[in-house]
């Protein structure tokens, strides 16, 4: 195939990064931008020395492929018309606002056997990427995901905001159905909910327990698990993960690892050694962005589908009802 030609579907803050990277990308073209903003879209155009395009049927006419970055509401319609002229898309996340939109889309790619890759970035942060060579099966996640308020996403509940970005890596680490959800949460500063947490418990007998804040004071990106034997905790916003294992003496190897003593009773005792994987140097969002090229420029799946993406927002969904019960029984 010859290199991917992509176009770029709103051009905010986030947009222009993408019409940045793709600059940089490997095996593809920028093809150029569309915003309704056309001020904007020629501006950005202009500093990456790029076409901007005043309506997207020219914009689609010209391209391979699309990165739609656009707000959450306006996902469905530009993603579906995208694909209904049979270009590859990228999306950010969430993938849509409601389910059934979701399910259209990927119904439509799976038809016309197009990509669809969602943009669910923390699974390319160097924090994650570094367990690559760990065997993870967690049995209890603890994740808190805090931030400081930006108008921007506010259209959409924190969970879809930022909570979606857990439950995707949640959902990609526990292979098990979710059983049971139980969440509460609020809107404090918009006319969405704010501030959220939710406890989701698998077939498995895994528990999850996630929370989501717009309106810290100060920023976190942190995810703890628990596992046989093995706690690992991972910082998304240095990029950085510890790992703490329970072992046998005789199951020490190489240098790579600080000892903690003991712990455990009897013949449960085991050395308690610590670890600091080596960090993967990576730039999530351009690393994402050329395994969407990698998947159009080679027919492979995406590492993030539209399946995974529908799958992240049902449970998101299941989330912001179980919350709206709540409020309803305090009303």
């Amino acid at each position: 195939m010859k290199n991917v030609r992509i176009g770029v579907i709103g051009v905010g803050h986030l947009g222009n990064l993408h019409t940045k990277l793709f600059n940089t990308i490997t095996n593809c073209i920028l093809g150029g931008v569309y915003d309704s903003d056309v001020e904007k879209a020629e501006k950005v155009a202009g500093e990456h020395g790029t076409k901007f395009f005043t309506s997207l049927d020219e914009l689609l006419d010209d391209v391979d492929a699309v990165s739609v970055v656009a707000t959450t509401s306006a996902h469905y319609d530009l993603v579906k018309k995208s694909l209904e002229a049979g270009k590859h898309v990228f999306v950010e996340k969430p993938i849509t606002s409601k389910i059934d939109e979701a399910e259209k889309l990927v119904e439509i790619a799976a038809k016309k056997k197009l990509i669809l890759q969602v943009g669910h970035i923390e699974r390319f942060n160097p924090a994650l990427l570094s367990l690559e060579k760990y065997n993870l099966d967690p049995k209890f996640i603890q994740t808190d995901r805090l931030a400081q308020f930006n108008p921007r996403g506010t259209d959409v509940a924190v969970v879809l905001d930022l909570m979606i970005h857990d439950i995707d890596i949640i959902l990609s680490l526990i292979k098990s159905p979710v059983q049971n959800i139980s969440a509460s949460g609020v809107a404090v500063v918009s006319n969405n909910i704010d501030i959220a947490n939710a406890r989701l418990e698998f077939e498995n007998g895994a528990v999850a327990n996630v929370t989501a804040s717009r309106i810290s004071q100060k920023k976190m990106r942190k995810m703890r698990m628990f596992q046989r034997d093995t706690y690992i905790s991972l910082d998304f916003i240095t990029g950085s993960s510890e790992v703490y294992r329970l072992v046998k003496p005789e199951q020490l190897t190489g240098s790579n690892f600080i000892s903690f003593g003991e712990m455990g009773v009897g013949d449960k005792k085991k050395m308690v050694v610590y670890e600091q994987p080596e960090l993967k140097e990576v730039n999530a969002l351009q690393y994402e962005l050329q395994l969407f090229v990698d998947s159009c420029f080679h027919g492979k799946p995406p590492v993030v589908s539209g399946t995974d993406g529908l799958r992240a927002l049902r449970i998101a969904e299941k989330i912001i009802g179980k919350i709206n019960e709540s409020l309803e029984k305090v009303l």
